[in-house]
C-alpha cells in the first residue's frame, strides 16, 4: 500500500471483506437486510481512515506524531539513549486516525540501550541530519494489542511519513533534546504530522 493512501493498511481487507458481504447480502436479500453489513463497513472506513496531512514548512520543527492530547511536558532521563531530556506523552484520540508519523525527518536507528527487558516498549531512535536525536515510542494500545511499525532501523524517513498503526490509539512517548522549545502545553490537541509541538534551537 503506497503511504499516500487514506485507509491505514491494517484496515483493507476487513473494509474489502465487509463491503463483499454487504454487497452479496443486497444482491440476494435486498438492500434493507443488508443495510447492518453497510455500516459495519462504513464504521470500519471511519475507524481504519488515515487522510493525508500538510507538513507546515517550519525549519527545524517537530511536528505530533500523532492525533490526541498532551498529557505532560517535562525534563526526564531519557532511557533508550541515556541522557536528560524533555519528555513528551502523548494520549491518541480514541475519535481520531490510529497512524503514527515520523516528527522529523532524518534516519531510523536502533537505540544503543534497549529498556525492553525491563517491560518498557521498544523505542525508535531518529537522527535529524543535523545530528539532532529524537525517540519515539509506541505504546501498547487500549485493548493491550501490539502496535504495527511500518519503518525498519537503517533506512530514511521523511518529516510527517507513517510509520506505525496503534488499533484503538494509545500512549505515545517522545524523547527530545534539550535544545527543544516546546510549542504546546499539557492539555493542548494536537494532528499528527500537521502541528508543530517544538522546535530545535541552534
Amino acid at each position: 500500500m503506497s503511504r499516500s493512501s487514506i485507509i491505514a493498511r491494517e484496515g483493507l481487507l476487513p473494509i474489502a471483506v465487509s463491503v463483499l458481504v454487504a454487497v452479496l447480502v443486497t444482491q440476494t436479500l435486498g438492500f434493507a437486510q443488508s443495510l447492518i453489513f453497510w455500516l459495519i463497513a462504513l464504521v470500519l472506513l471511519l475507524i481504519f481512515r488515515d487522510p493525508s496531512r500538510e507538513i507546515p514548512a517550519v525549519p527545524m520543527a517537530i511536528v505530533s506524531p500523532a492525533d490526541g492530547r498532551v498529557i505532560s511536558i517535562s525534563l526526564a532521563d531519557d532511557p533508550y539513549l541515556l541522557r536528560e531530556s524533555i519528555h513528551i506523552i502523548i494520549a491518541m484520540n480514541p475519535y481520531g486516525t490510529f497512524s503514527t508519523r515520523s516528527p522529523v525527518e532524518g534516519k531510523v536507528l536502533e537505540p544503543p540501550n534497549n529498556p525492553a527487558d525491563r517491560g518498557m516498549p521498544h523505542g525508535v531512535w531518529l537522527q535529524t541530519d543535523e545530528g539532532d536525536d529524537i525517540v519515539l515510542v509506541m505504546n501498547r494500545g487500549r485493548l493491550h494489542n501490539a502496535p504495527r511499525c511500518y519503518i525498519q532501523f537503517g533506512e530514511r524517513i521523511g518529516q510527517g511519513q507513517r510509520c506505525g498503526f496503534i488499533h484503538m490509539g494509545g500512549q505515545i512517548d517522545m524523547y527530545l533534546p534539550t535544545n527543544s522549545r516546546a510549542a504546546i502545553s499539557a492539555g493542548d490537541y494536537v494532528k499528527s504530522g500537521s502541528d508543530v509541538i517544538a522546535t530545535l534551537i541552534r
